[in-house]
């Protein structure tokens, strides 16, 4: 399987233009193409800097000439959960054409658009990249050979992934910072690179508090993953 990451800007497709026009982001969670009204259904999720830009993208989508069946399914504070179907764009007919299909949510930020697209052979995603480039403005910005199983990996183990990047959402932001540099920096190491006294100096804090900062960020990241190789091994 060969599985692309692409950065696709599309002229056709109203998601793209609400993230160009409004400061709000949008992710698919969940899709389906129906081949009969040629449609793209959707679950999208819009996230938006505040309620006043959350009303006026969620207008712009319900009233857009390429959004059909429109629902609000749920809303609180700046984000909101939405149902629609909307038009084949040019990019996606060209994957489709060649056997393409998404593996993973979109997600839509300032204009452009991220997808994640699957090929069963080389060939298909070869020609479909070069049917793309006659029409349309992309990058791709990873490509890898992938077995499938991989994907049903992932499929079967979503709660247990879902539980580790919980846990690291549930970071505050002087741990995350904390935690990631100590492992830039190679405090992890054997023999380390660095100690507490040095990250202390670069964080400008007693080494007391870098310490505390470091344990609480590994207790809360080895305590999920403690859980996940449970549920893995299961």
């Amino acid at each position: 399987m060969i599985s692309l990451t692409m950065d696709m800007v599309q002229y056709d497709c109203p998601y793209v233009e609400a993230s160009a026009d409004y400061a709000v982001g949008l992710s698919g969670m969940h899709w389906e193409f129906d081949t009969a009204a040629g449609e793209l259904e959707t679950r999208v999720l819009v996230s938006a800097a505040d309620r006043e830009e959350l009303d006026a993208v969620l207008a712009m989508l319900r009233d857009h000439d390429t959004v059909d069946g429109y629902r609000l399914l749920s809303r609180q504070g700046e984000e909101a959960l939405i149902r629609s179907a909307v038009d084949e764009t040019d990019a996606m007919a060209a994957i489709r054409a060649h056997d393409g299909y998404l593996t993973g949510p979109f997600e839509a930020r300032a204009g452009s658009e991220l997808w994640h697209v699957g090929f069963d052979r080389e060939a298909d995603a070869d020609r479909a990249l070069a049917d793309l480039e006659r029409d349309n403005e992309f990058s791709v910005e990873a490509r890898e050979s992938r077995p499938v199983a991989d994907y049903f990996d992932v499929i079967s183990n979503v709660d247990t992934a879902k539980a580790v990047l919980d846990a690291m959402r549930g970071l505050t932001d002087t741990e995350r910072e904390t935690v990631r540099r100590a492992v830039e920096a190679g405090y992890y190491e054997a023999p380390r690179d660095t100690t507490v006294t040095d990250l202390a100096g670069e964080f400008g804090i007693s080494t007391t508090g870098v310490s505390k900062n470091i344990r609480r960020g590994e207790r809360k990241l080895l305590a999920a993953i403690a859980d996940a190789l449970d549920e893995v091994e299961d």
